[in-house]
């Protein structure tokens, strides 16, 4: 009974996690759609490289969200015959093109930027409006931030955590954009595209860091020390547990999968060692954010003195 009751848990965290992603990622598209248009088309009429720079990187955002709601909607299926422990890894999957999006998009930044600069002559004086423009974004990004970094912080989900951080990077860049277009206005007119090169500069390095976090992940990265220890900590106070050996983890999505050596009293019977490992089992089931547990029971051989094994019953019960 309490078995399927964690299973429930697990199904309504993964269903919270799916409205949330789901509601916050639509709230992300609305904004971009908004940002993009406004920045571009102000960027043009302007003059601001730096503008145009910003309005791209909004895109690349709004083309990130539709990744994250594919992704999100994928790892929400169940378990089938091609994939037993679910679809969990979409999430990772989704960071990773997330991190290739913002890394192509930042190259491609660097790129105009330089150019600009070979020909500082062409650079053209940037209406004030640019300015306006960059500052409303600038405000508008950092809220969306702190939307989406407090929705994915409560879901504990990575792939929402690396969208809400593209966001953030919106933020810095729009900053840094207002910065260079206050320079052109006060007559160093270069300081626009520097501007324009910082911001592919920051999203190169974003990327980057998506890239590279989410391609450990889907090679069977193993949980932080912190995590990793607190998991030993529930198995060692199983009632039965004589000590573990061979932990290893890997994480699954926002969830990790746990492998284990159970050291078990080898005078006890079957039936009693399997109940330990089940008990084991379940309490990190119950206490961590832990996909599944796979236990291998050893026999662990010594004096039985005190132990009552009575009461693995009671506690599986």
């Amino acid at each position: 009974m309490q078995v399927n009751k964690f299973t429930d848990d697990i199904d309504i965290s993964s269903h919270e996690r799916f409205i949330a992603a789901r509601k916050s990622t639509w709230v992300s598209v609305l904004v971009n759609c908004f940002l993009t248009s406004g920045q571009v088309i102000t960027g043009i009429f302007s003059g601001s490289r730096g503008l145009i720079a910003d309005g791209i990187h909004s895109l690349s955002d709004l083309v990130s969200d539709f990744v994250v709601l594919i992704a999100n909607h994928k790892s929400k299926k169940n378990p089938d015959d091609d994939h037993h422990y679910g679809h969990h890894r979409y999430e990772n999957g989704a960071s990773l093109i997330l991190g290739t999006i913002l890394f192509i998009v930042g190259i491609g930044m660097l790129w105009s930027a330089v150019n600009k600069m070979k020909q500082p002559d062409d650079i053209p004086q940037v209406h004030i409006v640019a300015l306006w423009v960059a500052l409303a974004a600038l405000v508008i990004k950092e809220l969306l931030f702190r939307y989406m970094l407090a929705v994915a912080t409560r879901v504990k989900s990575t792939m929402l955590v690396a969208n809400a951080w593209h966001a953030r990077s919106d933020a810095a860049s729009s900053l840094v954009v207002a910065i260079g277009i206050i320079g052109n206005l006060s007559g160093f007119k270069l300081l626009d595209p520097v501007a324009a090169m910082v911001v592919g500069l920051i999203v190169t390095r974003m990327g980057y860091s998506f890239m590279s976090d989410s391609l450990h992940d889907l090679m069977d990265r193993s949980v932080d020390i912190e995590t990793e220890n607190k998991i030993k900590t529930t198995l060692l106070s199983t009632p039965g547990v004589e000590g573990i050996h061979d932990l290893k983890t890997r994480k699954m999505g926002d969830l990790v999968v746990v492998d284990v050596h159970l050291e078990i009293n080898g005078n006890l019977s079957v039936k009693v060692g399997h109940d330990i490992a089940v008990l084991a089992r379940k309490s990190v089931l119950d206490n961590h954010h832990v996909l599944n547990v796979m236990t291998h029971v050893d026999p662990f051989f010594k004096e039985v003195s005190g132990l009552d094994y009575g009461s693995v019953n009671n506690h599986k019960q």
